[in-house]
């Protein structure tokens, strides 16, 4: 795919990464260039990433490049989807303790367009640390898809059934310019 618009995708380990194609789809259609950033839970449990990276046209990364290696074009946007509640905590507070959280820093501090949208249960979700990291991000100029008309957390244990109404169209949607 040819575009002038460049998508970070950074994707989390959680039950819609297993969906993320529709994500990439939409994504495609609204004629964005996709390169695709994974987390090691979301490779583990949830990515095929030779699937992904042939949809994409592009690796997926999931660490630091090699000297040397070809750098990924800087993004005209991020979305984040879907954002883990340890993903969020941690960007919140600054931890930057692997290669996503260390690119969500960095592009942040840039000012780049970025959209968050989050799956999380109630439980955690009502959590005084996630509320705080929520308005954190929000504060930080961050678009997070969370609340009425957004992402709503859904019941502990029920995630599965949240799968069918997560909002991948709002985080495309919130991502253009």
């Amino acid at each position: 795919m040819t575009t002038d618009r460049v998508l970070h995708l950074f994707i989390c380990g959680a039950g819609p990464a297993e969906q993320i194609q529709d994500l990439i789809a939409l994504a495609h259609d609204d004629g964005w260039d996709v390169h695709c950033i994974a987390t090691e839970s979301a490779v583990e449990h949830f990515l095929d990433t030779d699937s992904i990276a042939k949809l994409v046209g592009h690796p997926v990364r999931t660490t630091y490049r090699t000297a040397g290696a070809t750098p990924t074009p800087t993004p005209d946007a991020v979305i984040v989807a879907p954002a883990t509640y340890n993903t969020i905590n941690k960007w919140a507070a600054g931890i930057a303790d692997n290669y996503v959280l260390t690119q969500l820093a960095e592009l942040t501090g840039l000012g780049v367009r970025i959209v968050v949208l989050p799956f999380v249960n109630q439980a955690l979700a009502h959590n005084q640390a996630f509320t705080q990291s929520i308005e954190t991000l929000r504060h930080e100029g961050i678009r997070v898809l969370f609340g009425p008309g957004e992402f709503e957390p859904h019941p502990p244990r029920t995630g599965h059934t949240a799968l069918k109404t997560y909002p991948w169209k709002l985080a495309i949607e919130s991502a253009r310019d």
